[in-house]
């Protein structure tokens, strides 16, 4: 339990971090080379979603990522997901999706500034998007490889289950 509040605190800490970074040193649209050839700092105000989606919502942004931030933590804290992969995952969910909540409470917008357009055409994106991304890429690998041996619940023979079936 005690890892798990170090790692969420130190994933919304990066995140902050390199926001509080990216403000205080670039100016709107500005950009600051990083990885010569591949990466880039650009600072962008995303006032939506992924690829700017529902942009100037912020309201129902709010709400959407705080129902489903409710829910992992949910999964978490009841330990219906107890296997570590599967904790991490979650735990990567949490940290990418309250660092940009944190940005639509603080600012009405989030701040991005990763920026790959030197290696390829793709949106600037930000610390929290990576960190939603690798939690559902490890959530689905839980799913798929380890939740059936280790966190579901098995039903005695001849028993209903808590929902009444078979």
């Amino acid at each position: 339990m005690v890892w798990s509040i170090g790692l969420l605190a130190v994933l919304i800490g990066l995140d902050q971090a390199l926001k509080y970074w990216t403000v205080t040193h670039l100016a709107l649209g500005e950009s600051a080379e990083l990885i010569p050839g591949f990466l880039q700092l650009t600072r962008l105000h995303n006032y939506g979603a992924a690829w700017s989606s529902l942009s100037g919502k912020v309201v129902v942004l709010l709400v959407v990522t705080g129902a489903l931030m409710v829910a992992v933590a949910w999964l978490l804290i009841k330990k219906i997901v107890r296997h570590p992969l599967g904790v991490t995952a979650g735990l990567f969910l949490l940290g990418g999706g309250l660092g940009n909540m944190i940005d639509r409470v603080l600012r009405g917008y989030v701040v991005d500034m990763l920026d790959i357009s030197p290696l390829f055409d793709y949106p600037i994106f930000n610390l929290a998007d990576c960190f939603v991304v690798v939690g559902a890429v490890l959530g689905a690998v839980y799913y798929l490889w380890f939740y059936d041996k280790y966190d579901k619940k098995e039903r005695t023979h001849g028993h209903k289950d808590p929902d009444g079936h078979n």
